[in-house]
């Protein structure tokens, strides 16, 4: 009887295993897409010469879609509407870009803030992947985070306080940091994520803000 139950919790455990696998496996290719897509929608709009969008039209735009990637994730639309989300905050980045591509040390601050984000991740993941430690103790931190977030950046978008800012770019630093950490770390133990699709947006949401914020922090301390 022993016996069988060890092996019934060993074939549970590989099954796990495989799954999750599996799942890591389709979120970071289809994270590399929309990462690359993003990167496209965002030269267009650089070479259209797209103004900066209205942060209400933003908000509107990027959490309309959102929803529609949570509502159409378990079918053939949720790829649909996940590529209509990067593709529409690559678009929204452009005129950002454009904006450092016209100061002195423009090119390198962006570049500077690619290269800090992208080993950001590539670290952070590979904490979460190699000591499988389990980062579930994280999701309150980010439920309260994301609400103090929100708040800062809206008194920020009236009192355009540059202190202010720079508070809320750091903070959005450390909430994307904690977010790759608990999502990678979802994916692994299967205790949350088992959706790809999902799992893809929360990754990208995180690079998009980590770099986001690292590169106003860059401009910020060069003066710029």
């Amino acid at each position: 009887m022993a016996y069988q139950e060890t092996q019934t919790t060993r074939h549970q455990t590989q099954t796990t295993s495989v799954g999750a696998s599996k799942v890591l496996r389709n979120t970071y290719g289809l994270l590399a897409m929309t990462l690359l897509f993003s990167a496209i929608t965002a030269g267009v709009a650089m070479s259209m010469g797209v103004e900066r969008m209205n942060i209400f039209v933003f908000f509107i735009g990027a959490y309309g879609l959102m929803f529609l990637v949570h509502k159409t994730a378990n079918s053939a639309m949720g790829l649909l509407a996940t590529f209509a989300f990067t593709g529409f905050m690559g678009f929204t980045l452009g005129p950002v870009l454009s904006a450092y591509l016209t100061l002195p040390n423009g090119a390198q601050l962006i570049m500077t803030a690619l290269g800090m984000t992208g080993l950001t991740f590539v670290g952070l993941s590979a904490v979460a992947l190699i000591t499988r430690k389990d980062f579930s103790f994280l999701a309150n931190f980010l439920m309260a985070g994301a609400i103090v977030l929100i708040l800062a950046m809206l008194a920020g978008i009236f009192l355009q306080i540059p202190a202010l800012s720079l508070m809320v770019s750091a903070g959005f630093v450390l909430f994307s940091s904690a977010a790759i950490l608990f999502q990678t770390s979802e994916i692994v133990h299967r205790s949350g994520e088992t959706n790809y699709i999902l799992a893809t947006i929360t990754l990208y949401v995180s690079i998009y803000n980590l770099f986001i914020s690292l590169l106003s922090i860059l401009g910020i301390m060069s003066q710029d």
